[in-house]
């Protein structure tokens, strides 16, 4: 890739002490050399770290003092206190290291100190209980970044999938109500616009599926496609957007039809995730688009069930790394282009 090479650190949350993410954030950097890693640093309770694993870490006080250590020792920034760190059993104290950790690495990346954020997993139910009042921490770093939650896209991607769901965290019953022509403009304008950032594609080629079974199959199965999702689309292909679909969704994830398309639009979180999860459950990465910064994040939860065994996959924290600097590279290129 041309372009000037990315000379900062990546940022990544611990995530709850309780779960994987101190875990998989130390196997990924003893991969490191490997998997031929970007510098990156830890952002938390240093001993979240050390309870699972006894390799050499060095604590910094600036992203940049990453860069002179990260080859001999895990840096990082010690900035919470998680309280006493019990394998599989989340506290309070815990919740509170991870809201706070995830907040510091979103200032982090949003100044550019840091090339970009990779969130690691956390129990949604134990930062309700700490004042977290959003739906994940995607929402939580688009409003950060102001940016509206239409406009910051949940996309997950493993080797030869790319999926937008366009509701994510709603009820099956609630979805045709949600999925309004508007909502489809922006996702996928939005979408497109994150592939161009983010992966250097020039022209996206988008495949939308349909709600219902055969895509409606004329109006025989539901209404959806006729009365909200193609008429939406058409207007977007006037506007020059590469699109197909709405298409029957049983169909659209083989081998063949996925190398027809750079991403695949889905009408709910289902739909989106059970393929990718299907083809690339150790390898799959949760990247959000339109925000002003590069995010990323392993897709998959802290796992308390399997915290301190020893047995958690870094797969997926090792590829959400990848992912990052990449796409960090691709941004800068983009926005090189663009001056």
């Amino acid at each position: 890739m041309s372009g000037n090479k990315i000379t900062t650190p990546i940022a990544i949350s611990i995530g709850d002490p309780a779960g994987v993410g101190p875990e998989i954030i130390a196997k990924g950097w003893e991969g490191r050399k490997a998997e031929n890693l970007p510098p990156f640093f830890a952002i938390g309770d240093q001993k979240s770290i050390e309870h699972y694993w006894d390799g050499p870490t060095a604590i910094i006080e600036q992203p940049s003092e990453a860069l002179a250590v990260f080859d001999h020792a895990l840096p990082i920034l010690n900035m919470y206190d998680g309280g006493d760190i019990a394998a599989g059993m989340p506290t309070l104290a815990g919740a509170n290291c991870a809201f706070q950790a995830l907040e510091m690495a979103t200032g982090f990346a949003k100044s550019g100190a840091a090339c970009a954020l990779v969130t690691g997993p956390v129990s949604k139910i134990q930062l309700y209980s700490v004042g977290f009042t959003h739906p994940g921490q995607t929402e939580f770093i688009a409003e950060r970044c102001g940016v509206s939650q239409n406009n910051a896209i949940m996309m997950l991607a493993g080797p030869s999938l790319r999926v937008v769901p366009l509701t994510t965290h709603i009820a099956l019953n609630a979805v045709s109500a949600a999925l309004t022509s508007r909502v489809i403009r922006q996702k996928i304008r939005a979408t497109a616009k994150g592939l161009q950032r983010n992966f250097g594609i020039e022209k996206p080629r988008i495949a939308v599926a349909g709600l219902n079974p055969h895509a409606g199959e004329n109006g025989k199965f539901g209404h959806e496609e006729d009365e909200i999702m193609r008429p939406a689309l058409a207007a977007l292909r006037a506007e020059g957007y590469d699109i197909s679909g709405p298409l029957s969704a049983d169909t659209m994830f083989h081998r063949d039809a996925r190398e027809k398309y750079d991403v695949a639009i889905c009408g709910y979180h289902d739909q989106a995730l059970v393929p990718l999860k299907t083809l690339y459950f150790y390898e799959a990465v949760n990247i959000t688009l339109g925000l002003p910064m590069v995010r990323t994040s392993p897709d998959h939860g802290p796992a308390f069930e399997i915290a301190g065994k020893n047995i958690a996959s870094e797969k997926s924290m090792i590829e959400a790394i990848k992912m990052a600097y990449n796409a960090a590279q691709a941004r800068a290129n983009y926005l090189q282009q663009a001056a």
